[in-house]
């Protein structure tokens, strides 16, 4: 094991893949001269060039579709938009363009860019800043979606979305880019992780925790906690929303009987309805209890950090949830 930030580890992505492929580039705000708005590119305008680590006039919308203009031509580019919430400037050019060329064109064309992008509630960022808006986006087809949970699978997901031909969402959680992981030695250039399945990172038989993103970790905090209390929970990693890997999630609730799932997101339309909604079918008669969500409320994110420490789900709720269910 070696010992790595976050951030780094998307740098490494970032630089063996640029390194690996000469038609792979980024654009972005601060991209190049400003070394990426949380240091995730730093050094490599230096080492590449101003053409391939290009900063970006504030267009969202413009430098979307620049980078689908760019990917129909045969280049694999990666385009950064500083938070989440301003995808939604951009939205036409992905829901439009960027998720449908390959429909229109009978798959005779193809749309090999990435969209990294952030969210989190958290750092006082007031309610324009803070969102989590992954349910919105889902909703339309045509994108993979993923949302690393650590230092590996950030590395492991960026790198196998730069390479995929079709597009790939990468949502990136702001409060772990200062956060130093263990990294397996051998999570070098040839670390490919899937883009669609989740994994199991704690095994347990009373309780089937689903969470993403920040939330994992919390999760299995909780879990080892529990565990002193003679409670068993199984964590599952989800880290591909779109498509969701439901076959690793019934297989668990089949054994543990209870489903909670943790998400960051406002509670309405959401990804854990989502998820309820594909997995209930299979594991109705396996259940001990409804499945439960625990997410953030129907309302804008609090810029008072005393609110917004309500406001996102932590370690202390997702205890209480725990035990409500169990």
């Amino acid at each position: 094991m070696r010992k790595i930030f976050y951030r780094d580890a998307i740098r490494e992505a970032l630089d063996e893949e640029m390194g690996r492929d000469p038609m792979v580039m980024m654009i972005g705000e601060d991209v190049g001269v400003g070394d990426g708005t949380w240091k995730c590119s730093k050094g490599l305008r230096e080492k590449y060039g101003d053409l391939r680590m290009k900063d970006s006039p504030i267009s969202e919308a413009g430098f979307t579709g620049m980078c689908i203009g760019m990917a129909l031509t045969g280049m694999r580019p990666i385009a950064e938009i500083m938070f989440e919430d301003f995808m939604l400037v951009a939205m036409d050019q992905i829901v439009n363009q960027m998720n449908k060329v390959s429909y229109m064109s009978g798959g005779q064309k193809h749309i090999p860019m990435v969209i990294r992008t952030t969210i989190g509630a958290g750092r006082a960022a007031a309610a324009q800043h803070s969102q989590n808006l992954t349910a919105a986006v889902a909703h339309f087809p045509g994108a993979k979606i993923v949302m690393p949970s650590d230092a590996y699978t950030a590395k492991g997901l960026l790198k196998s979305a730069i390479r995929d031909d079709d597009p790939v969402i990468v949502i990136e959680h702001r409060k772990h880019f200062s956060v130093e992981f263990d990294m397996p030695d051998d999570a070098d250039e040839n670390l490919l992780l899937p883009l669609n399945k989740a994994a199991v990172v704690r095994e347990g038989k009373d309780l089937t925790v689903v969470a993403s993103s920040f939330q994992v970790q919390q999760a299995v905090n909780v879990a080892k906690h529990l565990e002193k209390q003679g409670v068993s929970v199984e964590v599952i990693d989800l880290r591909s929303i779109v498509p969701i890997d439901k076959e690793t999630i019934i297989k668990s609730v089949k054994k543990t009987g209870k489903l909670l799932i943790i998400d960051e997101g406002c509670e309405q339309f959401g990804v854990p309805a989502e998820i309820t909604a594909q997995v209930l079918p299979h594991v109705f008669y396996d259940l001990d209890a409804p499945i439960m969500r625990h997410c953030a409320p129907n309302c804008p994110v609090p810029f008072s950090p005393a609110l917004e420490k309500l406001f996102v789900p932590t370690e202390k709720t997702m205890l209480k949830a725990m035990k409500q269910l169990l």
